[in-house]
């Protein structure tokens, strides 16, 4: 069995990571699966790539920065796009997810959220078509790294980047004064609006960072893979895996819940075949919720 699959599945366990930040931060502090985070990741990444387009209609051809595969037009793009995917997270709760939160019904919210996907999905297919598309391109030549791994220069800065967003949100969450704000009220919604907390600005802060994670998620995806309308939809299982894996409102557990299933999906991958897959995030999902429901950081609530 090669170690390529360590390559490999850390990437995929980078994208799955991000993502889930954003399902766990919504589920703990806004109590309800968003089942439309996937569409996040999907709508910031053809935010980005029509941003980049707009810039090379503007500038013309611009040269990669070496030995990257891309450019200053998508370092421009991604910043725009991860506006674009917080303001668009925003706007969802606005005239959707806060009206039935007011209702007390967390299921209402939830069957919402399935719509909203569906129609985000459906809106996103009907504008730029189901047929892949790409950033770029070009094609990189692995550098061998011994042990038989091979890795691109653009996987490595894509690992790098996912780093310093981990440790960024980490920093967020354990040295602000909005970061405690977020999880007292995880831990404890009518304590916290009771000394005085600002729900609402910390509402506002958790889908920001979830749409913003969720489009570098996303982006990552269109540089490394392809780009198309149902990538978020695919990566939703193993978010929520990653999530409930880690335990529910853990940044660390959600970001380590996304590298063992990108880990196990690599391996299965050479172990049995692709076709496999998808099913490992399931299984993982399933086995923790029969083992350990709160995931590995998890606090049981009393």
């Amino acid at each position: 069995m090669s170690l390529q699959f360590v390559v490999d599945g850390l990437l995929t366990g980078s994208m799955i990571g991000l993502g889930a930040i954003g399902v766990t931060l919504t589920y703990s502090i806004l109590r309800f699966s968003n089942f439309a985070h996937g569409e996040f990741m999907a709508w910031g990444t053809y935010a980005t790539l029509a941003v980049v387009s707009a810039i090379g209609a503007m500038f013309g051809k611009v040269a990669p920065i070496a030995p990257l595969s891309f450019g200053w037009p998508l370092i421009v793009a991604l910043i725009v796009g991860m506006a674009f995917t917080a303001l668009l997270a925003l706007l969802l709760d606005k005239v959707l997810f806060a009206r039935l939160r007011s209702q007390g019904q967390a299921i209402i919210v939830v069957m919402a959220s399935f719509g909203a996907s569906m129609a985000l999905r459906s809106l996103l297919e009907f504008t730029f078509t189901s047929r892949p598309t790409y950033f770029s391109r070009a094609i990189q030549i692995a550098m061998p790294v011994g042990f038989g791994i091979r890795i691109t220069p653009d996987q490595i800065a894509l690992l790098l980047l996912t780093a310093v967003l981990v440790l960024g949100v980490h920093l967020l969450m354990t040295r602000t004064q909005t970061g405690r704000a977020m999880q007292a009220l995880s831990q404890n919604a009518a304590l916290a609006r009771i000394v005085g907390i600002d729900v609402a600005s910390v509402v506002r802060v958790t889908w920001i960072i979830g749409g913003a994670l969720a489009c570098v998620a996303g982006v990552m995806i269109g540089i490394l893979v392809q780009i198309r309308p149902f990538m978020g939809f695919d990566m939703l299982l193993p978010m929520f895996a990653a999530a409930i894996l880690g335990g529910i409102g853990s940044i660390p557990g959600a970001v380590l819940g996304g590298l063992i299933i990108g880990l196990a999906e690599a391996g299965a991958v050479q172990l049995v075949g692709a076709e496999w897959r998808a099913a490992v995030s399931f299984v993982i999902l399933m086995a923790v919720l029969f083992v350990r429901p709160i995931g590995l950081f998890g606090v049981r609530e009393r």
